[in-house]
């Protein structure tokens, strides 16, 4: 919702401008408050272009931020741009935004085309032209083919594609995907990533949220955490990951017999310590997970072991959040 900047008792800019040096998202110490809660306390940013992924668990002020990009919300302090513009002074930067919220009811008595069809005719299109763009951006996010089944009958994850459909209507150069995979299958989950790929190699900015590290490793590299409504780090997930090597960390490796194997990792200088769960289980503890990883593969080679399955249990998101706040890991 485009804020009532008429309420606002502020005055309203009567032309925008746009600022093609400015960043697509700038957030100077931005806060915002429920009385004595705090949703999100002190966050500074700048984005602009590719995908960046926001990390954070549930209630770590994700929906929030998001709400205050888009005017849903008012930041109690602190400074929000868009494009380089106050969107509460002037809301003509959301001509360039699409947005997708993380709960949303949808028309399900509609198709998907007259849902897309009509979001292209509120921003401007001629009826004809409203038709054309529905069929480019259902077809770019893989539902050309049932576009003209009600909503109601679709999937969860065919009612996000048709969300981020309509969201991409104006061909906006910012995308603001708010858990955009969750309650998704992983053919859907597949699907709805190599879209935010796409975004990201076309030169748009897109912001998503989500709480599960792994599904943001396979769309980008950069990431934003926040926690507790604040910003706990912003950069390379992998750069992270490699602080993270040095610390205690759990291996699980399934495979045809786990004494044998356990008996060739022990002369790795990376291993401290084993559990056998069964006989073909094998959990090794190491503080070294990037020495270890580099040197598993010439042992189970090697030595034939029949490895089915190798699994890093505290290799998430709640790993991280340990590290960086210096709590329990």
């Amino acid at each position: 919702m485009i804020p009532d900047v008429s309420q606002t008792g502020e005055a309203v800019e009567q032309q925008w401008v746009p600022q093609p040096k400015a960043p697509v998202v700038m957030l100077n110490n931005v806060g915002k408050t429920y009385g004595r809660y705090q949703a999100l306390g002190g966050v500074s940013l700048a984005l602009s272009g590719g995908v960046t992924g926001i990390l954070g668990l549930n209630g770590a002020g994700k929906s929030t931020l998001f709400k205050l990009l888009m005017g849903k919300l008012r930041a109690t302090q602190g400074e929000v741009r868009l494009f380089g513009t106050n969107p509460w002074k002037n809301p003509a930067p959301y001509a360039r935004v699409g947005y997708v919220p993380e709960n949303e009811s949808l028309h399900d008595w509609m198709t998907a085309f007259d849902f897309v069809t009509t979001f292209a005719r509120l921003h401007g299109l001629t009826r004809d032209e409203a038709k054309l763009e529905a069929e480019r951006v259902l077809e770019f996010v893989g539902l050309t083919d049932v576009m003209h089944k009600k909503i109601g009958r679709y999937s969860k994850g065919m009612r996000q594609r048709a969300k981020i459909a309509h969201a991409l209507v104006n061909d906006p150069d910012l995308i603001i995907l708010d858990e955009p995979l969750q309650g998704c299958d992983p053919l859907a989950r597949t699907t709805i990533m190599n879209v935010i790929r796409e975004l990201g190699r076309m030169g748009r900015t897109v912001l998503l949220s989500s709480h599960i590290l792994s599904e943001i490793e396979r769309i980008t590299e950069q990431i934003v955490i926040l926690h507790q409504g604040r910003l706990l780090a912003i950069g390379n997930v992998h750069a992270i990951r490699e602080q993270l090597d040095n610390i205690p960390h759990t291996i699980e490796i399934e495979c045809s017999d786990a004494k044998a194997l356990a008996r060739d990792v022990l002369s790795l200088d990376s291993v401290h310590g084993l559990q056998f769960p069964n006989n073909t289980k094998l959990r090794i503890f190491t503080h070294h997970l990037g020495e270890f990883h580099k040197h598993l593969p010439k042992v189970v080679v090697e030595n034939g072991h029949g490895v089915t399955n190798i699994n890093n249990p505290d290799d998430d998101l709640q790993t991280i959040l340990g590290y960086l706040t210096g709590g329990p890991r």
